[in-house]
């Protein structure tokens, strides 16, 4: 049965803070986590002295009984599925803040940005109530726009604009999920489509040269090396402890959180990664303590150009680098995509669109005997 306490708390001065107590809890409209208390910065007097003491504590308490009510039909509403006026009249950019900027656990992570954008287009007071379909659809035209709020106001690309654009959507995925939203947004708004692009990444020869070139900073290109040998993304590689790394000689493996996914995974790894991490540490130490990402470009542009590389080669290319090897070197898609932790085979496939030494020997498998079309040709083309 649900409840709604009126609670008391003693202060200073004979005063006492008044707050609610939900049975069962409620869901916080900003976090959409159950909260069991809401405090609400009122108090009462506790030996009220005077006739103005007694008005305050009985206005108050009058205050607080209609709150108690309201939180009261709030709690039944949500018992039979409804999405009471106090949640949809909550700040959905409080509510997209808290969701998205608690996302942020690595230097690379965009999530800021995208509610920057957001910010741009909708102001800080969009309510729960204000969202809908043409509002959606909207701030996806203002992102196909290319808008730049950066200090050098330069425009973004459109696989950016489609990167933050789905991280809005996710939160309307939700909220719609938390019951603060009464339509599922996130289905009637298509995403923005990506622009297919280049994916840079290292032949095995180009790879084994950077293994073999110094670096200004042994700690990043160990780093790398290992992303390449794992396939892990900066972020994983970045967080990961040695507590994760488990196994024996011909047996490791690691057993993580993904930071991106946020997915349980159990990834075989090679006894050759497990070497480029270096000495071991204790459980809670970082294996690639102190790799900070804002520390990479100058670093890479040294090192590539000692190894001769002139591609546009970036910590995340050696996450590409290792997919496209165990494709060429014959592993199967699927199995790929298990170890890059991919939620879907589908973004696996955009591998198989650069592996241009795969194609070069599949354009020469069919081999047909052409001497005869040879000895036509040069009968038709003798002078008469």
């Amino acid at each position: 049965m649900a409840k709604v306490h009126i609670r008391k708390k003693a202060l200073t001065k004979g005063r006492q803070s008044i707050y609610l107590d939900y049975s069962p809890p409620l869901r916080n409209p900003k976090t959409g986590k159950p909260q069991r208390y809401e405090f609400l910065d009122l108090f009462t007097y506790e030996k009220p002295a005077n006739i103005l003491q007694r008005r305050h504590n009985a206005e108050t308490m009058e205050l607080v009984e209609h709150l108690r009510a309201s939180r009261l039909l709030d709690i039944q509403n949500r018992k039979y599925g409804f999405v009471s006026d106090r949640d949809r009249s909550a700040s959905f950019v409080d509510y997209f803040r808290e969701f998205i900027c608690n996302k942020t656990n690595s230097d690379c992570d965009n999530n800021a940005m995208s509610f920057r954008y957001f910010i741009a287009f909708a102001g800080h007071d969009l309510l729960f109530n204000d969202l809908d379909e043409f509002l959606c659809e909207d701030y996806k035209n203002f992102m196909l726009g290319g808008p730049g709020i950066s200090r050098r106001g330069r425009s973004i690309s459109r696989n950016t604009a489609a990167s933050y654009f789905a991280k809005f959507r996710n939160t309307l995925k939700r909220a719609y999920k938390k019951g603060l939203l009464t339509i599922d947004l996130h289905n009637q708004v298509d995403p923005i489509k990506l622009k297919e692009t280049h994916r840079e990444q290292l032949e095995l020869e180009e790879f084994q040269r950077l293994v073999d070139t110094p670096s200004k900073s042994d700690l990043i290109k160990r780093a790398a090396i290992c992303s390449g040998l794992t396939g892990l993304r900066f972020s994983d590689i970045q967080t990961m402890y040695w507590s994760e790394v488990r196994g024996t000689p011909g047996r490791y493996y690691l057993q993580f959180t993904q930071e991106k996914t946020e997915g349980a995974e159990i990834l075989p790894i090679s006894d050759q990664a497990v070497d480029v991490m270096g000495k071991r540490g204790q459980p809670g130490d970082r294996v690639f303590a102190g790799l900070a990402y804002s520390s990479m470009r100058l670093c890479f542009k040294d090192w590539l150009l000692n190894a001769g590389i002139t591609k546009n080669i970036t910590f995340h290319s050696f996450r590409h680098t290792y997919a496209t090897l165990q494709l060429e070197a014959g592993t199967e898609l699927l199995t790929v995509s298990k170890m890059l932790g991919h939620k879907s085979i589908k973004t696996t496939l955009i591998y198989t669109k650069v592996k241009d030494k795969m194609k070069i020997e599949a354009a020469g498998r069919i081999k047909l005997n052409l001497k005869s079309m040879k000895r036509d040709n040069k009968r038709i083309n003798q002078p008469k």
